[in-house]
């Protein structure tokens, strides 16, 4: 009998999907490698975890071999009372970039079209790619501000998916309710328009009222996190509202218990320790502020971030330059291709540092390849 393997030609190997190998690597943050260095390339929050947290961590710690709620209930649960909506409006995740994939697995199939600003964060094509869907990058206007008229304008009929992220991720920059308002007046009801709010705590001034405008558009879907403000990062577990039909696509499409006990324990501890949280925000906000004061001065041009982040527009040249600079002085910074560099807010002492190195704007030329 002859054996099929053997007339099977040589090259026959299982292989990854052409979309999948054609994906660029999401590059994350690059970590502190010794004491010195300062961390600010993750926009990971520079406080320790609340001790409350600490200890509802701990009690779950006793419990891992038991597997987690798999629908998160409890935690639903809670962030539901938070925001004055039910737990069927509620579908949870690991971290908001796991959501934002069972989102996207909920609604898009294979050539339907994405859209969203660009530059903003670097998950959204991949996350589409990976679905099979076509991503749509609308150029951010000069002002970093996104370009909602042109976003508008770029919907068609495969158009299953438009996502917004205020404050912007790298940019800083949030959409205003105006204009908010003008674009969901403009999509068609059929488009489903996520607010990525990743950042939103750190919001000082005007902004949105999410879920004012949630509450009036049937196809708009909240997004956020409890990575950034609330310090849980390493447990990975986000959320989003949306109609209860739409939250319970995205609970199907989910792993199947992928927001660990730990995880879903430290958000609600994380929720009823909302003073503290304020706290912690209204600290790096004024931070925020004393920064980019100081920035300006020094003739550096910097946006209104709302975020716990600011941004430098530069070139490849001078984005060199910077990581150079910043990375001789033991800081590690975020730098894109083409576009610029993010710096995360930290502690005074740790902002000064940054301000020492850029203190002297002169000494990034533009085209000179190198710093002085």
């Amino acid at each position: 009998m002859l054996c099929m393997t053997s007339i099977l030609p040589v090259t026959s190997v299982p292989e990854v999907r052409a979309a999948v190998a054609g994906l660029p690597a999401y590059v994350a943050g690059k970590s502190a490698q010794t004491a010195v260095t300062a961390a600010l390339a993750s926009n990971e929050s520079h406080f320790p975890p609340l001790p409350s947290v600490v200890e509802a961590i701990a009690a779950e710690a006793g419990r891992i071999h038991r597997y987690p709620s798999m629908g998160a209930v409890e935690a639903r649960e809670a962030i539901a009372r938070h925001h004055g909506v039910t737990a069927d409006e509620v579908a949870a995740g690991p971290g908001s970039s796991g959501v934002l994939q069972q989102i996207i697995s909920a609604v898009c199939g294979h050539g339907d079209e994405v859209v969203f600003a660009w530059r903003s964060f670097e998950a959204y094509p991949i996350l589409a790619a990976v679905a099979g869907a076509v991503s749509i990058r609308v150029p951010l206007q000069a002002d970093e501000h996104h370009d909602l008229d042109a976003m508008a304008a770029a919907i068609t009929d495969r158009t299953r998916l438009v996502i917004l992220c205020s404050p912007n991720n790298p940019t800083g920059v949030s959409v205003s309710a105006s204009a908010l308002e003008q674009f969901l007046q403009s999509v068609p009801p059929r488009v489903l328009v996520v607010l990525d709010e990743a950042y939103i705590e750190f919001q000082r001034g005007p902004g949105v009222d999410a879920l004012d405008f949630y509450r009036r558009y049937p196809n708009l879907c909240i997004l956020r996190t409890f990575s950034k403000a609330y310090g849980l990062a390493g447990l990975r577990i986000g959320y989003a509202i949306a109609r209860p039909h739409i939250a319970e696509g995205l609970r199907r499409t989910a792993i199947p218990f992928g927001v660990n006990r730990m995880a879903q324990a430290a958000a609600v501890a994380s929720l009823a320790a909302g003073d503290e949280i304020r706290e912690r925000t209204e600290a790096v906000a004024m931070e925020r502020t004393r920064v980019i004061e100081a920035l300006r001065g020094y003739g550096w041009d910097v946006p209104d971030s709302q975020a716990n982040f600011y941004w430098l527009r530069a070139s490849d040249e001078l984005r060199e330059q910077l990581l150079a600079a910043l990375g001789e002085a033991d800081i590690l910074a975020r730098g894109y291709a083409v576009d610029g560099v993010r710096i995360t807010l930290a502690d005074a002492d740790t902002n000064n540092r940054v301000l020492a190195v850029l203190a002297d704007r002169a000494r990034f030329v533009p085209g000179s390849g190198t710093a002085r």
